[in-house]
């Protein structure tokens, strides 16, 4: 803030009943605090430029975190894009998987391996234990009906070789959705972070330009100052010029005033001079300044 106490005030009742000498001491003491109260106006009017600098340079940089968080979050949605289309992809292929199991019947019953261990477990005791004769018959079919079973499955598995591939390719492309959402995630969570240092430069630049916005009210507050202080010389230097002229009528006023009386003197001289009498040299020398001799 300007220090008011230090301010010099002029009244009217200054201009017009001080004396030229006190005029003219006020005069210095106004271009004085002018001057000062100019280099005051300067130095914050250069503080508040370098604020406004200072907050260019974070909008700048705010700007520059805005479009990176917006080029990452095009990317992001690239990935997005690209994650959705290979996991339709990979949703169809499972599904082909499915309704060749389903034509299959793979999905139900007992696999080859199972199949296998139980026709070994039956010819075993086939070998190994006394049966009757329908014991024995009833074994027999039992075996024969599992071989068919076995057989059954392992032909349906042998005419669709692709079901592998088929599983292999789905989830090659679920993978690779995944490779696709792990990109989305990086990337979002790199634009969140572009995102967040842009907030900040942003309020930052809010709170630079407060401060400028301060020192520039106290740049107009001590050049107002200055311009009182300058109108106020102006005025004072006026009036001295005033006094000046005043005492310089004066003095031609009081110079004429003693030319016409010593015109008049001389008139009178050089009368008696006419009339004969006799003059000393003071006399002469009168008529003679006058141009009457």
């Amino acid at each position: 803030m300007v220090d008011e106490s230090k301010n010099i005030e002029l009244t009217e009742d200054d201009l017009e009943n001080k004396s030229k000498g006190q005029l003219i001491k006020m005069a210095g003491q106004l271009r004085d605090r002018r001057n000062e109260l100019n280099q005051m106006a300067s130095d914050r009017a250069s503080k508040r430029d370098d604020l406004n600098a200072k907050t260019r340079e974070k909008v700048d940089e705010a700007q520059e975190h805005r479009e990176k968080r917006d080029e990452l979050n095009e990317q992001v949605q690239e990935h997005k894009e690209s994650r959705n289309e290979l996991n339709a992809e990979a949703n169809e292929l499972f599904d082909k998987v499915e309704q060749l199991k389903s034509d299959m019947e793979l999905d139900e019953g007992k696999d080859l391996e199972d199949l296998e261990e139980e026709i070994e477990d039956l010819e075993f005791k086939q070998q190994t234990e006394v049966l009757s004769s329908e014991e024995e018959q009833e074994l027999i079919e039992k075996i024969e009906s599992k071989r068919e079973e076995y057989e059954e499955r392992k032909q349906k598995l042998d005419q669709n070789e692709d079901l592998e591939e088929l599983v292999e390719e789905a989830e090659e492309v679920r993978s690779e959705a995944s490779q696709h959402h792990q990109k989305v995630t990086e990337l979002a969570d790199k634009a969140q972070e572009h995102h967040n240092q842009m907030i900040e430069a942003y309020r930052e630049a809010d709170d630079i330009r407060d401060e400028a916005d301060e020192m520039h009210e106290k740049f107009v507050e001590a050049q107002e100052a200055a311009d009182r202080h300058h109108e106020d010389f102006v005025r004072v230097q006026k009036r001295l010029r005033e006094l000046d002229k005043k005492e310089e009528e004066e003095r031609k006023s009081e110079r004429d005033k003693k030319k016409e009386e010593a015109k008049e003197e001389a008139e009178e001289i050089y009368q008696k001079f006419k009339e004969g009498e006799t003059l000393d040299t003071e006399d002469l020398m009168k008529l003679q300044k006058t141009g009457l001799l």
